[in-house]
């Protein structure tokens, strides 16, 4: 955070008209008088802007790359990974109980958690084991030919994620650093909205005469140098915020430490995520399905009774864990309109013991599960995937034209400085109490529920206060070394 001395300083060449002054574009009427809540707030507004975009920058382009290459690989995996994927329909498809044992033959010693039934009829059928010696989270998947019982490969799987979406998924949320490595990726989430919002102010606060509204929307034609850069970092940044802001809400929700508090509000809210009870005699009596016995029911016999009950699409089976649970059926369609479903079934009885719909989920739980899912650009399919990549391609160019503006801000020559000089310091003494006193409050609110905005918001205070030390002693040293000759001399 180092700022050049104006007393100090050498003489510095003559600067363009663009560069004599770099900060007219966000400038404003009450910017220019001696009153106002804005004039006080915007150079607050500026100063945080600004160093936040250089300290945070680094975190938000890892971010907006590593998302960018993540919005690829559904098409890569179903390249890669077509034999295991897809078969050609051929006559009537096994039993499920068939392919569960020709799974269980190419992963040998596995605990069955989980058979997933393909929603067309080129879908091989996914099974699912928990293996000793797998890291956290991630599981073994055997691949099935539906017809033959034929096992076409077998896959490292985390959720349902094959490896290159896995592999890209870790990248993006933990750098493959483990629990660390997440706090990344939440210090990026957790102040990119803020950045954005102060972004916005300062960008829809400045004057622009009579074409104000095409200088809004449009990067000015004829501009150079800092200008030009401001220009296109205030227009594209405007037409993209709503989505940076979506991706640093719906981020936030699964984060390691925000994510806990967000979810203890929302639950507190109501807006909790529902699920099936698969506890026999927990949820209720049942009703028994129909065109169903008193016999023991399958996994087919599930899949039977939950098309019943009106679920379709890829249907993921939980089977029973012991005497005393159900199956549990859920549909598993992620794209629009969504399909999440799903019932519990009584394995003797056939009975449907508890069903959850979809369309009773609460709203905020609706929210949640469509915010995630358009983030991992699954909800709206193709479009979903442009988007996003628009998007990251969006946020890179925005950081790359911030360091491009602070470059040109730096001195030429003369005071070995080779930064660009930050906003003036003690912006937050012209801010009026009245302004001020709120702002306190709700940033330590917001930093005690986003603790990675929290703690790098008193880390820049601490190195500014520092460095602010480390200034006026400097100063104080080089006028008390002038002042010596002067006293010799008399």
């Amino acid at each position: 955070m180092t700022e050049t001395t104006p007393a100090a300083s050498p003489p510095l060449r003559q600067r363009t008209a663009e560069e004599a002054a770099p900060t007219e574009d966000f400038a404003t009427p009450a910017t220019r008088s001696s009153g106002g809540t804005w004039s006080g707030l915007r150079p607050l507004l500026l100063r945080l802007h600004f160093y936040a975009g250089v300290l945070i920058g680094p975190f938000l382009l890892v971010a907006a790359v590593t998302g960018l290459l993540y919005t690829a690989t559904p098409q890569i995996e179903s390249v890669v990974y077509h034999h295991e994927l897809k078969v050609t329909p051929h006559g009537e498809p096994r039993p499920l109980a068939a392919q569960v044992d020709s799974a269980r033959e190419a992963i040998p010693g596995g605990q069955l958690v989980s058979v997933t039934k393909g929603a067309e009829g080129e879908d091989t059928t996914r099974v699912t084991f928990d293996v000793k010696g797998l890291p956290e989270g991630y599981t073994q998947t055997a691949f099935v030919d539906p017809y033959t019982a034929e096992v076409r490969g077998s896959l490292r799987t985390f959720g349902e994620w094959l490896p290159v979406r896995a592999w890209f998924d870790s990248l993006h949320r933990t750098l493959h650093l483990g629990e660390f490595g997440r706090n990344y990726s939440e210090i990026a989430a957790s102040w990119l909205w803020v950045e954005v919002l102060g972004g916005l102010v300062l960008w829809l606060g400045a004057p622009r005469g009579r074409e104000r509204l095409r200088r809004l929307f449009v990067p000015r034609r004829g501009a150079k140098g800092r200008r030009r850069t401001l220009s296109w970092h205030g227009a594209v940044g405007l037409w993209v915020s709503a989505g940076f802001l979506g991706l640093s809400a719906t981020g936030l929700t699964w984060s390691a430490h925000a994510g806990v508090n967000i979810g203890k509000i929302q639950d507190s809210l109501g807006g909790a995520t529902p699920s099936v009870s698969s506890t026999l005699g927990g949820a209720g009596s049942g009703q028994s399905a129909p065109g169903t016995s008193a016999t023991r029911v399958d996994l087919d016999g599930a899949v039977r009774i939950a098309r019943a009950e009106g679920l379709r699409g890829k249907l993921v089976i939980s089977p029973p864990a012991d005497g005393r649970s159900a199956y549990v059926v859920e549909e598993n369609t992620r794209h629009w309109p969504e399909q999440q479903d799903s019932v519990a079934i009584e394995p003797a009885t056939g009975k449907v013991t508890d069903k959850l719909v979809f369309d009773d989920f609460p709203v905020l739980a609706k929210l949640t599960r469509w915010g995630i899912d358009a983030h991992m650009g699954l909800l709206f399919g193709l479009a979903n995937q442009i988007a996003l990549a628009v998007v990251a391609l969006a946020l890179t160019g925005m950081l790359l034209w911030g360091y491009r503006m602070w470059w040109l801000r730096r001195p030429t020559r003369g005071d070995g400085t080779r930064f660009g000089r930050p906003p003036a310091r003690g912006a937050w003494r012209r801010v009026p109490g009245r302004v001020m006193a709120p702002l306190v409050v709700v940033t330590a609110v917001v930093a005690y529920y986003l603790p990675l905005f929290g703690l790098p918001l008193v880390c820049f205070l601490l190195v500014d206060v520092a460095v602010a030390q480390v200034r006026r002693r400097g100063r104080a040293h080089t006028e008390a070394r002038a002042e010596t000759p002067r006293e010799m001399a008399r």
